[in-house]
């Protein structure tokens, strides 16, 4: 690869998956878009090869689709689509926060500072800071249960990439969800399970509620 490439070998798949993933967050990219990897090779001064994975990755999580003779396109994600995704994560968090209550005790500090982070992000009106960080904080909770069945599940469902698509195709009101992190935080360092179980997937609920077909989905 050129030097003058400005994607570290490292990870050129890595920087043109978000890259690419950006672009269909942000329209420049729209649903049935053709992405044909010489161009995109072209166009960041890249072989074909990361360009190939990166297609791979996002093919993977539902961002685009491929067909054979015919290359790779954005695909159409509906509301339900990603309503049915926040209703396996409620499902799925709510048994997190049973099995991670009492796992925070001398830990209480990170899991209040990074809850913190989502809130300041928010505030800043910066909703990819805001979905990293919410992001984050799920996953401390899910790690925490220390069930690697659940966290291999809860990672599967690709929640980073939901989370931006969710927010480049809605402007949901998130303050309820900013307000249950603290009675989250306050549940799990208490070890009150049942409590931050029932909490977390109330979350999640609110959250893909930003439509009718999401609400229906969570319902």
């Amino acid at each position: 690869m050129n030097h003058s490439s400005p994607l570290i070998r490292e990870s050129t798949s890595a920087k043109l998956r978000t890259l690419i993933l950006q672009r269909v967050i942000d329209g420049h990219y729209p649903p049935g878009h053709r992405l044909k990897e010489m161009e995109l090779a072209r166009e960041f001064n890249t072989s074909q090869a990361p360009v190939r994975e990166a297609l791979r990755e996002l093919e993977a999580t539902g961002v685009i689709e491929s067909e054979p003779h015919r290359g790779s396109r954005v695909r159409t994600v509906t509301e339900r689509e990603l309503g049915e995704a926040y209703q396996v994560r409620a499902v799925l968090e709510q048994l997190a926060g049973e099995l991670a209550a009492g796992q925070f005790s001398g830990k209480e500090t990170l899991l209040e500072r990074q809850a913190d982070k989502v809130r300041t992000a928010y505030e800043k009106g910066n909703m990819g800071e805001y979905a990293r960080h919410d992001l984050a904080f799920h996953r401390m909770i899910v790690a925490a249960a220390g069930n690697q069945v659940l966290l291999e599940s809860w990672n599967a469902l690709h929640f980073d990439i939901r989370t931006r698509l969710f927010l480049g195709h809605s402007t949901p009101s998130l303050q309820s969800t900013l307000d249950l992190h603290d009675e989250i935080v306050k549940a799990l360092i208490q070890g009150k399970g049942k409590l931050a179980g029932r909490l977390l997937r109330k979350h999640s609920e609110a959250f893909c509620s930003g439509g009718s077909e999401g609400q229906r989905a969570c319902s």
